[in-house]
């Protein structure tokens, strides 16, 4: 086991204008998903069950919300070693810029890191979905001998240009490395990958954005303050003059950079067999305990449906979708397609039923499909929210529209009767 000689850097990625409306408000990491769990769970729970436990979270946007979830969820016997800070990006004596880069975080960071004894640094992203043990992982780097290993995924032709693509040889030593090449080049960028991953067509090798890092390297690399990014510049510039691994996992992963994919990866969860899967011993994703009580249906039909707990749900119809915790749906209400965030707290039975204020949650008779539902938004009766290829993209001060999918922002109220 390695927890006593690895650290682990989750990069909380930047200001996550490809998620926004969801990030209005909160980081990336802090994002909810799967209707109880935010983003950032991903990681410290593949570290956990890894045993790795000493753990940084870096960001320097919207950090409140994401240091209030870690500070309420993440506490350790008074004993151990293992923490989870959340390091945001400050200004100091001898640096007074945010963050530049994936990089430069690090960089900026070091001297955090280098309090703490360690061999290896591992280096994840805070915004994607997977389950993986790094113990693996980290066999194959020291077996090896690398001073860098990258964690790689194989794909097909058409999804290989939006990644890092690399080259391997016989012994899976990254020889060659190419940024979000052009498809023309392809051809030339295939890789040697299990019968299992060829027969699904998938040849090239992607960067996955995991890295493991020998401490002595990461520090001489980090000396160098001309270099902003891992992909873009130190990973290129490492393969001719360090030892560079590829290990490939062929599990389910997906990076949730924008609000289409994360929209596909939520309501994969209500799939027969999901790729994502929530309910494994051995893998357990961990979130904050909030000791919510049961959720009560009455009335409702549910087809492919994900509910969380502390719900009062007297809906029509919910089918395809993921209902957040403590969500409130109105009688005859029919919602498809759609990810309910849920609300923070709940409202006393008199909130609920004055008529000055719609209350939090979805109002009477109202159909909802394909929309994103964020944190605490109060949808009055008779409302219809309808999403789809044809709903052009938009703004408006309570929600967005993007790629089809209908956000209604955090906390935004819809008044009765409102179509979108």
């Amino acid at each position: 086991m390695y927890h006593d000689n690895v650290i682990s850097i989750i990069l909380g990625g930047g200001q996550g204008s490809r998620l926004y409306p969801l990030t209005e408000s909160r980081s990336k990491p802090a994002v909810p998903i799967a209707g109880k769990y935010r983003l950032v769970d991903i990681p410290i729970s593949n570290c956990i069950n890894s045993e790795i436990k000493r753990m940084f979270v870096l960001t320097q946007f919207n950090s409140a919300s994401l240091n209030k979830h870690i500070k309420n969820t993440y506490h350790f016997s008074f004993f151990s070693q293992a923490f989870v800070d959340v390091l945001a990006a400050e200004q100091t004596m001898s640096n007074n810029t945010w963050f530049q880069g994936t990089a430069d975080a690090v960089r900026q960071s070091m001297h955090h890191f280098l309090n703490h004894e360690f061999e290896y640094a591992l280096i994840l992203s805070g915004d994607q979905l997977y389950q993986m043990d790094f113990n693996k992982l980290l066999d194959a780097h020291r077996e090896s001998n690398a001073e860098i290993t990258i964690a790689t995924l194989p794909v097909k032709e058409k999804e290989a240009t939006s990644f890092g693509i690399l080259k391997t040889d016989e012994n899976n030593i990254i020889t060659s490395f190419i940024e979000k090449p052009d498809a023309s080049l392809l051809p030339d960028w295939t890789s040697q990958v299990s019968d299992e991953m060829k027969a699904q067509g998938r040849n090239h090798l992607a960067s996955m954005g995991i890295y493991v890092f020998n401490r002595d390297l990461l520090i001489k690399l980090m000396s160098n303050p001309d270099t902003n990014d891992f992909g873009k510049e130190i990973i290129p510039q490492s393969i001719d003059k360090h030892k560079t691994l590829s290990y490939q996992f062929e599990g389910y992963w997906t990076d949730i950079g924008n609000i289409d994919s994360f929209f596909e990866a939520n309501l994969g969860l209500t799939d027969e067999i999901p790729q994502f899967d929530l309910f494994n011993n051995k893998n357990r994703i961990y979130t904050r305990a909030r000791m919510l009580p049961t959720t009560k249906i009455s009335g409702t039909t549910l087809n492919k449906a994900v509910i969380a707990e502390g719900c009062i749900i007297n809906a029509s119809k919910i089918e395809h979708s993921v209902i957040g915790i403590r969500s409130r749906i109105g009688h005859e209400t029919t919602i498809i397609n759609t990810y309910m965030m849920g609300s923070d707290s709940y409202q006393t039975f008199d909130e609920v039923t004055s008529s000055s204020k719609i209350p939090t949650g979805i109002g009477e008779r109202c159909f909802i499909k394909n929309a994103i539902i964020d944190k605490n938004c109060r949808i009055g009766n008779d409302v219809r929210i309808n999403g789809g290829t044809t709903t052009k993209d938009t703004e408006t001060d309570t929600y967005v529209v993007r790629d089809g999918i209908i956000v209604i922002k955090k906390g935004a109220t819809i008044p009765h009767g409102t179509v979108i």
